[in-house]
């Protein structure tokens, strides 16, 4: 019996990683709603499972964070010209981190499935 629940929680885990990934599928804010969703529904069930939700919301909060001050940065310098420069690495960092970050959570729910922690790398730790 308590290996049906390992295998429940693990799976639970895999998807709090692999549920940010409804953005890709047109849900607006999904890599942040997705994780969130999930670990509201299942924390109290685990602490794996806690952990490895909080983990997979901070990073995909931390990620729109960096994109959104990049945004922000860039948008407020262009008002003195020199923000015109840096429009092509935000361009870049558009293109590139969604790819990290697609990489990153693959990376996470594997190691989930086999019962392993991943903590993602740069991440703000905002939920505790």
């Amino acid at each position: 019996m308590s290996e049906i629940v390992k295998s429940q929680d693990r799976t639970w885990e895999v998807v709090a990683h692999l549920s940010s990934l409804s953005m890709l599928v047109g849900v607006p804010f999904g890599n942040i709603l997705g994780p969130l969703v999930v670990w509201l529904l299942k924390r109290g069930d685990s602490p794996s499972f806690d952990a490895h939700g909080k983990e997979a919301l901070n990073f995909q909060i931390s990620v729109m964070l960096y994109l959104l001050i990049a945004t922000a940065v860039t948008a407020g310098l262009m008002l003195i010209v020199i923000g015109i420069l840096l429009v092509p690495l935000l361009i870049v960092a558009v293109i590139v981190v969604p790819m990290l970050d697609l990489i990153f959570v693959v990376i996470a729910a594997v190691k989930a499935s086999k019962g392993e922690f991943y903590r993602y790398p740069l991440t703000l730790r905002l939920i505790s």
